[in-house]
């Protein structure tokens, strides 16, 4: 066989045969056999033609080499759109979106180069990836100038745009107006529904397809499982299975793991196992949902019970099965548990990835040892913002406010790292925790106007929640009133929560009001509330709330307990008549009740409830 580079002159291939060599290298990542036919090219100088130099901008990018196809496209001096349209292309799938968008805005203003669509497809991938919603309602207008809309590939590259940014509403619009819509379109809106909180529509849509005769693919099944596990929704979740039964993809890796995190997070843990007793093949995501999905349901010692076979099994956990392990761990909240779990993560060399360690931190701050939670975060070597706000956190979880603030001035103003909405839920947690009213409002006011970050429902739940701890009721109603979007029930029950403490009845029942218009099934709305009306001896009315809760059926959440004691876990809940040591649990119960009573201390919990 000749080398590529002794063919002689008479031998010399045309401009296509290279074209197609260098595609062949790009799709094999033969970098090197792909640098040596470049070699060839320079030496019998046929490389100044636009499709070659496409080629072999193609090579360098799918190689990871975005230096060496800069170097190609510059030594073009009048590129043509396929030229360009590479180097894009080249930048936008490298992972660089603002150089993609760069090279395009130079394209289309400084050399007047007219976009064609596959260059438009990759413009909007890159706006997707950098969620800029602005700019991708932008490029949607000029490609409704340009009468591009009608292009499949293009419309469906802008309905993905439209999902990453959360644009519901256009998506939406962009869809209906589509004359034509292949699988992918289906499966992109799908995807967006599912993304941004609107289960309810995802199954909409999939009845719609089903309606219109179109055959769904295994992702358009994963996107509609995905929507069922968020709502809980167990009779679609197994129509769904069904279906995925009779097209034949049942068993495809991404269905199993939807199907198995659907039934876990509908409650049916049963019908989960199963499954995956009938996977012929399980890999560490399949174990990683199990043991996971035991945890959700309030099962941990089950969950650790798997992640112990799956070691057994031979199947070693990657990174995202130890971070889900570990939040196993920090539910349990030994400190023993948690040193051995710390010695396997080093053990198998995953001590320096930024999302375990920010783990290990949460792990043990739940073990109430806050000390060890500082050494992990001292030791890890590159500390990104999941990092920062673990450790801001763990401090604000042991009540610590000043030294989270501590921390928060010292990555805002001593490291490269910037503050994101994550570390501003830490942040004023830790302030509301602590008691620090001022500093809070104060982090609040750096959020919005220092970072320009837009607070979402659970950052104004924990203003309400520190304006409340303080007895700041008046100003904690005026924030829910003047928030840009409608207060959920986390909202209001933090105000509710707040009204209970410093006995603000008719507060309270605007609160509860508001509560149970978005969820008139929950217990612990009417108990709240019931407890304030005792505080002021309204016992008619607090008669009538637990009478409705009894007819309504409605049942409290169920208070766990988990201590070590002598290496060995004990477990209980509230109001646990068969545990084995319940006797002597409410005999001590009583003891301190009475003991509450002698001291004229009202407890907050109603004590009684419980014996």
């Amino acid at each position: 066989m000749k080398n590529v580079c002794s063919v002689s002159i008479e031998e010399k291939p045309d401009n296509y045969s290279v074209s197609i060599a260098l595609k062949s290298c790009a799709g094999l990542r033969k970098l090197l056999l792909g640098k040596m036919i470049h070699g060839f090219l320079k030496k019998v100088r046929i490389d100044n033609d636009m499709f070659v130099g496409s080629a072999l901008i193609d090579l360098y990018t799918k190689c990871g080499q975005m230096n060496d196809a800069v170097e190609v496209f510059m030594e073009y001096p009048k590129p043509d759109v396929v030229l360009w349209t590479s180097i894009v292309s080249g930048y936008e799938q490298s992972g660089s979106p603002e150089l993609a968008l760069a090279f395009f805005s130079r394209m289309v203003v400084s050399e007047k180069v007219s976009p064609d669509p596959v260059t438009l497809v990759s413009v909007a991938s890159a706006c997707a990836q950098l969620s800029n919603f602005k700019l991708g309602r932008s490029v949607h207008g000029f490609v409704k100038r340009k009468g591009l809309d009608n292009k499949l590939c293009l419309a469906n590259s802008l309905l993905h745009l439209y999902g990453k940014t959360g644009s519901i509403k256009n998506a939406s619009n962009l869809f209906r107006e589509m004359s034509d819509k292949d699988i992918i379109s289906w499966s992109t809106m799908f995807a967006c529904y599912a993304d941004n909180g609107a289960e309810t529509d995802v199954l909409d849509l999939f009845i719609e397809m089903l309606d219109k005769r179109i055959k769904p693919n295994w992702v358009t099944v994963v996107s509609v499982l995905r929507a069922c596990a968020c709502i809980s929704n167990l009779e679609e979740g197994m129509k769904i299975h069904e279906l995925a039964v009779n097209y034949g993809f049942e068993m495809e890796t991404t269905v199993s793991t939807a199907l198995m995190d659907m039934y876990m997070k509908c409650f049916s843990p049963e019908k989960a196992v199963d499954f995956f007793n009938r996977m012929p093949k399980k890999d560490v995501i399949a174990w990683a949902v199990l043991f996971s999905g035991y945890a959700d349901n309030g099962m941990v010692h089950e969950s650790m019970w798997v992640f112990r076979n799956m070691l057994s099994s031979g199947t070693r956990p990657d990174a995202i099965a130890l971070v889900k392990i570990l939040t196993t761990v920090s539910e349990l909240g030994i400190l023993q548990q948690a040193v051995c779990f710390h010695a396997f993560v080093i053990k198998n060399g995953f001590e320096n990835n930024q999302f375990i360690g920010a783990s290990l931190i949460e792990v043990y701050a739940k073990c109430s040892s806050i000390e060890d939670a500082n050494k992990v975060f001292k030791g890890m070597t590159y500390k990104d913002v999941v990092t920062w706000s673990s450790i801001i956190a763990a401090y604000g979880f042991h009540g610590q406010g000043e030294e989270a603030l501590k921390f928060f001035y010292q990555m805002a103003n001593h490291s490269d790292t910037k503050p994101n909405n994550v570390t501003f839920i830490s942040i004023l947690s830790a302030c509301s925790h602590s008691g620090l009213i001022k500093e809070g409002i104060n982090m609040f006011d750096i959020m919005v106007n220092k970072y320009k970050l837009k607070p979402n429902s659970e950052h104004y739940a924990i203003m309400v929640d520190l304006l409340g701890r303080m007895g700041e009721l008046d100003m904690a109603l005026d924030l829910i009133n003047n928030m840009p979007m409608q207060a959920g029930p986390d909202i209001w029950g933090a105000l509710l929560g707040a009204c209970r403490i410093h006995q603000n009845i008719k507060m309270g029942e605007v609160a509860a009001k508001n509560l149970f218009s978005l969820d008139a099934n929950h217990a612990g709305y009417y108990i709240l509330l019931s407890n304030i009306y005792c505080g002021d001896e309204n016992w008619h009315s607090a008669t009538k709330l637990r009478r409705l809760v009894k007819e309504k059926r409605l049942n409290k959440i169920v208070g766990q307990s988990v201590v070590e004691l002598k290496n060995e876990v004990r477990s209980f809940v509230a109001g646990d008549r068969i545990h084995d040591e319940s006797d002597h649990i409410y005999e001590i119960l009583t003891k301190l009740h009475a003991k509450m009573r002698e001291v004229a201390f009202d407890p907050q919990v109603q004590i009684e409830e419980m014996l």
